[in-house]
This record gives C-alpha cells, sequence and structure tokens, in this order.
C-alpha cells in the first residue's frame, strides 16, 4: 500500500514549459510527508498529482496498486471520495450550512450520512469543537474554521490526507495546533499525510521532508 511516481514530467503552456521535472518518488503507508520549496517551486503541483487532483503530462501514479491513468473520471472520483481527505489554506466551508453539515457532506454525496453522523460527532468532541457543532462557519474563528476543515477530511476515515498550506492563513499558535492535529491523526489512525508547507518548523512535524527545487526533488 503505497504512492509510487515513476519518471513523473508535468508541463504547462505553449510550448511546453515542465514544472515539474521526471520525478521519481515513493510514499509508504502511515508517513507523513512534508513536501517544502520556495515558492514556484513545484509543491502544490506536485501535490495535486500525488493526490489524483490533476494528472501527469507524462509517466506514471500508482496509489495502492491503481494506476491512475488507467481509471476513468467517475472511477478516480469515486475512488478519492472513499480514500482521500483534502485540506486547503482555505477551509471552503459552505456558509449556508452549519458545521457538522459542512463536515458531513462527503458522506451525504456518497449515500451514507446516517451511518457517520456519531462519527462526526465524535470528530468535533476530539478535536475540542462540540459547541461549534451547529454553528455556521461565519461565527467560528479562523482556527476552529480549519479544525472543521480537518474534521470533514477525516469523516470517510481515509487512507490518505493531502494538505496544501492548511497553516498559511493562521497565526503561529493556531498553525501549531492544526501541526498537531495532524501528527495525532497520523500517530493514531496510521493516516498517511502529505502536506505542503513553506514553513520549516511546521514541515519538521512530519516524519520525512521532500524538498523541491526547480520542479526536482533534491
Amino acid at each position: 500500500m503505497a504512492i509510487i511516481l515513476r519518471d513523473v514530467i508535468k508541463s504547462f503552456s505553449k510550448p511546453p514549459i515542465p514544472i515539474i521535472k521526471n520525478i521519481n518518488l515513493k510514499i509508504d503507508k502511515g508517513e507523513f510527508v512534508s513536501l517544502t520549496g520556495k515558492s514556484g517551486s513545484g509543491k502544490s503541483t506536485l501535490l495535486y498529482l500525488i493526490s489524483s487532483l490533476d494528472m501527469p503530462t507524462s509517466g506514471s501514479i500508482e496509489i495502492d496498486g491503481n494506476d491512475l491513468s488507467k481509471m476513468n473520471s467517475k472511477e478516480i472520483h469515486s475512488f478519492r471520495n472513499r480514500n482521500m481527505g483534502f485540506i486547503f489554506q482555505f477551509h471552503y466551508l459552505l456558509p449556508e450550512f452549519t458545521s457538522l453539515e459542512n463536515v458531513l457532506m462527503p458522506a451525504r454525496k456518497a449515500g451514507i450520512l446516517k451511518e457517520k453522523r456519531k462519527f462526526a460527532e465524535e470528530l468535533f468532541e476530539k478535536f475540542d469543537l462540540k459547541e461549534k457543532m451547529h454553528e455556521p462557519p461565519g461565527r467560528l474563528s479562523g482556527g476552529q474554521q480549519q479544525r472543521v476543515a480537518i474534521v470533514r477530511s477525516m469523516i470517510m476515515n481515509p487512507a490518505y490526507i493531502f494538505a496544501d498550506e492548511p497553516t498559511g492563513s493562521l497565526d503561529s499558535s493556531n498553525g501549531r495546533k492544526v501541526m498537531e492535529i495532524f501528527k495525532t491523526i497520523n500517530n493514531e489512525e496510521k493516516t498517511t499525510i502529505v502536506l505542503v508547507t513553506h514553513d520549516i518548523e511546521f514541515a519538521n512535524y512530519a516524519s520525512r521532508r521532500i524538498t523541491l527545487v526547480d520542479g526536482e526533488v533534491v
């Protein structure tokens, strides 16, 4: 059970400009990996490729034995919903719904809303958000909103969590709280976490740090 990249290249524009250059990489199940590098180094692009949100120009990406290039969009979407959680710099919570309703959105899509409600409530309690379950996101602080986004990423018990600068809009105190949550998830649930960050302090929470320079692993 792993993510395996073989000779992965990602190019944009015409003529093609390679942003990711011939990367070979393996991320084992249960690892906590941080992707670091300067702005424009390709770390977010690599995360999107690893997480199936984008496809490489050439090369192959395999997740748990599934070659993404051989799956159609419906299969990839289903695989992603069952196995992956996503967290971004902005929480992307829907303002017209409560925090609990936001968290249960993936379960609603999968048709298992009732089965997941108790688990959602347990997660809210675990991350000190029990009193905020029925509040809309607009009534929560930035740190609380990001914690709700983390709870949403966990609702389907994903094997993988992908996070793109999840602490970027938080102060250092709330950023550390979020990183402690990731470490707990990784240690207790054995969830594989791939984190993009420009902050070396936060990158060092991971068990392995991968640094990119101009689209290459160094």
